[in-house]
C-alpha cells in the first residue's frame, strides 16, 4: 500500500491539512475540559440550591421549588438564556456529578465530547443501582472513546437493557402509556405535528413514507422526461411549421411588390416556442398540460404522510391506472429485528432491539417474529459478542445475511445507516481482482461506497472484520465491526 497520499492534495497541503487537523483535536479538548468546568459549577449551584429547599417547612411542592427556580432564573438572566433550559441544565449537571461522575471526567480529559455525555445521560437514567450503574459507565465509556455519539448512544441503550433489573417489558408497559400527539405552533402559518409512538411503529412509519415518497419522486422525474421529450418534438414541428409559412408569405410578398423580406417572422415564432414554459401535453390532449413535479424528497414525506392520515391512502397516486390500483397502498413497513432466543421461547420477558437503533419490548417482539418471512440464526462470540457465524433454514443469500448481522450499518466510521439501506461494498476491488469473500465485503451507504470509489480513500478488512479506512492524507481509521450486547438468561437455559 502506497505510504504517500495521492490525488488531491500536494505534500504541503497534507501538512497544513493534518496540521489543523491537530489543532481542532486540541480544540476540542479544550472545548471538553470547559464545558466540564460548567458542568460542575452548574452542579455546584444546583447542590446549594437543593440544600435551601430541604431547610423549607413547607412542604408544598410549588414552594419548595422556588429555591432552584429562582437560580435558574438567575442563571438565565446572566447568561441571556430561557429559565426553562437553565433550570433543566441545572437537573442534568446535578444527575451527571452525583450519579455519572466518571462521565464528567472524561469530557474534563478530553476522551470524549458533550454529544457523547448527552448519550450516556439519556440511557443511563433508567438504571437505578448503584453498582450495575458504575459498571454500565466503566464499560461505555470504554467504547464511547473510540466511537461517535450515535453510536454510543445505540451502543449504551442496548446495555443498559441487558443490565437493568427492570425487563424492558415492565418499563414498556409504562412508557407506551405515554404515547400521544401535541402539536407546537411555528412562524408563517405552520405547524409542527409530534407523535410519540413504540420504536417498531414510528421506524415502520418513517420507513414507509420513505419509500412511498422516493417512489413518488421516480415516477414525477420519468413524466418530466416524457414531457420534456414531448415538447421538444413539439418545438421543432412548431418551428418548422413557421419556418415553412415565413418563407411562402415571404415568396408571396416579394412576387407581389418586390419587397425586401427578412427572417424576422419564422425566427420570432421558434424563439416564442422556446421561451414558453417547459410544459408537455397529455398525449392525444394538447389542452391537458402536464406539470412537472418539483417537490423535494422531504416535502413529499409531509405531503404523503397527510394525504395517509386525511383520506387512509395517497390522494394522487401516479401508479395507478383504470384496471388496476396503484402499487403504493401495497407498499409495507420492513423492519430487522434481533431477538434472543431466550426471549423469542418466552423463557425470558428481557428485551430485543431493532436495526441495531433501540430496544423494544418482548411481546413485540415476538409479534414481529411470528409474522416475518424468515429468521437468520446469529452466533455470537462469547466474550467479545461479535456475530462469528450465520445460518438459516433456507441457505439463500447466505453472504448478504452474514454481513447484515455482523455489520449492523454503514462501517464507514461515524455513519450508523442501517445495513438494509447500505450497499455491499468490496473492500479491495473486484475488477482490480477483489475476491466476493466475507474476508472482502462489508456494507458502505451510497455516501461513503461512493466516496471510496471516486477518490483516493481505501478500505482493508483484518480477518477479524475491522475495516482500516486509509484517507488521502496518510491517515489510517479502524472500525472494528459492532459488537452484540448478549442477554443472560436468569433461570434455566432453554432445551436446545
Amino acid at each position: 500500500m502506497e505510504s504517500t497520499p495521492a490525488g488531491f492534495f500536494s505534500p504541503g497541503d497534507v501538512d497544513r491539512l493534518n496540521a489543523e487537523i491537530d489543532g481542532v483535536r486540541a480544540s476540542n479538548a479544550a472545548i471538553g475540559r470547559a464545558q466540564a468546568e460548567r458542568i460542575r459549577a452548574l452542579a455546584t449551584i444546583a447542590e446549594i440550591a437543593v440544600a435551601q429547599t430541604s431547610r423549607l417547612p413547607s412542604r408544598a411542592s410549588r414552594l419548595r421549588d422556588m429555591p432552584v427556580r429562582s437560580v435558574a432564573a438567575e442563571l438565565a438572566a446572566a447568561t441571556r438564556q430561557h429559565d426553562r433550559t437553565m433550570q433543566r441544565e441545572l437537573d442534568e449537571a446535578f444527575v451527571l456529578t452525583t450519579r455519572l461522575a466518571a462521565t464528567v471526567s472524561a469530557l474534563a480529559d478530553g476522551t470524549i465530547s458533550m454529544r457523547h455525555v448527552s448519550a450516556i445521560l439519556d440511557a443511563g437514567m433508567t438504571i437505578g443501582d448503584p453498582g450495575v450503574r458504575g459498571a454500565w459507565e466503566s464499560t461505555v465509556l470504554e467504547f464511547a472513546a473510540g466511537q461517535s455519539p450515535g453510536r454510543t448512544r445505540a451502543y449504551a441503550l442496548e446495555l443498559a437493557e441487558a443490565v437493568d433489573p427492570e425487563t424492558m417489558t415492565e418499563r414498556f408497559s409504562r412508557a407506551v402509556l405515554s404515547r400521544g400527539v401535541s402539536v407546537s405552533q411555528l412562524a408563517d402559518g405552520m405547524s409542527q405535528l409530534v407523535v410519540i409512538l413504540p420504536t417498531t411503529l414510528a421506524r415502520g412509519i418513517a420507513d414507509r413514507i420513505g419509500r412511498m415518497a422516493r417512489r413518488l419522486r421516480e415516477v414525477a422525474l420519468a413524466e418530466a422526461e416524457r414531457a420534456a421529450a414531448s415538447a421538444s418534438a413539439s418545438n421543432a414541428a412548431a418551428a418548422a411549421a413557421a419556418d415553412a409559412t415565413a418563407t411562402a408569405s415571404a415568396s408571396a410578398a416579394a412576387g407581389a411588390d418586390g419587397a425586401d423580406t427578412g427572417p424576422s417572422a419564422g425566427a420570432a415564432v421558434a424563439a416564442g416556442v422556446a421561451a414558453a414554459p417547459r410544459c408537455a401535453a397529455a398525449p392525444g390532449d394538447g389542452s391537458n398540460p402536464m406539470v412537472v413535479d418539483t417537490r423535494t424528497l422531504s416535502q413529499i414525506e409531509a405531503d404523503v404522510i397527510c394525504d395517509l392520515l386525511l383520506t387512509s391512502a395517497p390522494a394522487a397516486d401516479p401508479t395507478s391506472d383504470d384496471d388496476a390500483a396503484g402499487e403504493l397502498g401495497a407498499i409495507s413497513a420492513s423492519v430487522q429485528i434481533l431477538i434472543p432466543a431466550t426471549v423469542l421461547t418466552g423463557a425470558s420477558d428481557g428485551g430485543a432491539t431493532l436495526d441495531g437503533r433501540a430496544p423494544i419490548d418482548a411481546d413485540t417482539a415476538r409479534r414481529l417474529a411470528g409474522d416475518a418471512p424468515g429468521w437468520d440464526r446469529l452466533l455470537l462470540h462469547p466474550v467479545t459478542g461479535t456475530v462469528v457465524e450465520v445460518d438459516r433454514y433456507e441457505p439463500t443469500a447466505a453472504q448478504r445475511r452474514f454481513l447484515r448481522a455482523r455489520d449492523r450499518h454503514c462501517r464507514a466510521p461515524g455513519c450508523r445507516q442501517p445495513a438494509h439501506r447500505c450497499q455491499i461494498d468490496h473492500n479491495h476491488e473486484h475488477h482490480d481482482g477483489g475476491r466476493t469473500a466475507l474476508g472482502n465485503l462489508a456494507h458502505l451507504c451510497v455516501r461513503h461506497h461512493t466516496l471510496k470509489s471516486e477518490t483516493p480513500w481505501t478500505v482493508h478488512q483484518r480477518p477479524d472484520g475491522t475495516l482500516e479506512f486509509h484517507s488521502p492524507l496518510g491517515n489510517t481509521y479502524e472500525d472494528p465491526p459492532p459488537p452484540r450486547v448478549m442477554f443472560v438468561p436468569t433461570g434455566d437455559p432453554p432445551p436446545f
